[in-house]
């Protein structure tokens, strides 16, 4: 049997920014501790640091939530043109042609093995195709089929966006084209309602739709939960309940929604950089959480992703915050009972199979 820090990695999770792009960023502002160049290199750096280099096969990209709206329209809108802009930075990483102060070297481009732009969702499919039209120019066919799927971001918009007929019928024909929709709500930050409305949309999008051309799914970071809960019991505690139903509503709207399992630390307190945590009372707390997520979609539908390097700013810095999360990953699978093929799985299989990627 092969150990556990000897399998595989696919990182399905992760965000890059050079400097130069840092004011296209819709959350940047001088004080966030993001504010600065989050490149390749840096992240290198990270999985180094946990000597975890020689199992790295490569990572999934993220949209990093750049300034845009939902037409191409000149200001006082942003457009689609930082977006697209986005879409250029990893078409040059994926061929590994870097310039200057980017932060990546040629060799850099056997680690993109999926890039998940952002897209113009609740425009419906008229404005998608139109959008979909000027990503693949920026990619070129070379760098095309790297495009796996897209996100828009719903954890800070208002009430009601998931259900707008654009955006279900956007959903919808995402799926016909056969990509990806990568699913970010935020249950601690912006309430339970999140999930319901999710859960809705999912109902709507999935209904009448089978095989092939239903959407494929994947969740972002455990829904975010209030991983800082204080009760004597979490397991039933009303909030944790509700998330519970709603979560695995999520997993049974259809065979081919997913789950990452990542995100934590945004959601815990903070950990210190200097001295290393108690990873069994980071285990013991998420340990509710998890259980349900692995109870809900099954091995075969979890993937593990690092979240860096938003996991960096609960996790304790660059040097530390992916190790520490790799380690709290594996005491999760290994109390959990999972097979090696299933560990296996987790640590890349999964993210492989569910965003039709072949390496």
């Amino acid at each position: 049997m092969t150990p556990t820090n000897q399998i595989p990695i696919v990182d399905s999770h992760i965000h890059l920014f050079p400097a130069t792009h840092l004011k296209t960023l819709s959350w940047h502002n001088a004080n966030n501790p993001l504010g600065t160049q989050h490149s390749v290199n840096e992240y290198r750096h990270a999985v180094a640091q946990s000597n975890a280099t020689s199992l790295l096969r490569g990572f999934i990209f993220l949209e990093t939530d750049r300034l845009s709206s939902i037409t191409d329209s000149t200001p006082p809108n942003h457009g689609w043109q930082h977006a697209l802009d986005e879409v250029s930075l990893l078409t040059r990483i994926a061929l590994g042609t870097p310039i200057p102060g980017e932060g990546h070297v040629p060799h850099d481009k056997t680690l993109c093995l999926g890039i998940v732009p952002w897209a113009p969702v609740p425009g419906g499919p008229d404005v998608l195709s139109a959008y979909m039209e000027q990503v693949r120019a920026r990619t070129g066919e070379e760098v095309w089929g790297k495009v796996r799927g897209f996100r828009y971001l719903v954890q800070d918009k208002v009430a009601g966006t998931m259900l707008g007929d654009g955006f279900v019928e956007g959903l919808r024909w995402l799926g016909r084209k056969g990509f990806v929709f990568d699913l970010g709500v935020d249950a601690r930050s912006g309430g339970l309602g999140q999930l319901r409305e999710a859960v809705e949309m999912m109902e709507l999008v999935y209904r009448g739709l089978e095989g092939d051309e239903a959407l494929t799914i994947v969740i972002n970071h455990l829904c975010k939960p209030n991983l800082r809960l204080v009760s004597d019991d979490i397991r039933s505690h009303p909030e944790f309940l509700e998330w519970k139903v709603l979560v695995t509503k999520m997993a049974r709207a259809n065979p081919r929604t997913y789950m990452k399992l990542s995100g934590a630390f945004s959601e815990l307190l903070p950990l210190e950089a200097e001295s290393e945590p108690d990873f069994g009372a980071i285990v013991e707390r998420v340990q509710p959480w998890t259980d349900v997520i692995f109870d809900a979609f099954g091995a075969d539908r979890v993937m593990f992703g690092s979240d860096w390097p938003v996991c960096n700013v609960g996790g304790g810095g660059n040097d530390v915050s992916w190790g520490r999360w790799r380690r709290v990953v594996e005491e999760v699978l290994e109390r959990r009972g999972l097979s090696e093929e299933q560990k296996r799985g987790v640590w890349g299989s999964v993210a492989l199979h569910a965003y039709g990627i072949e390496i």
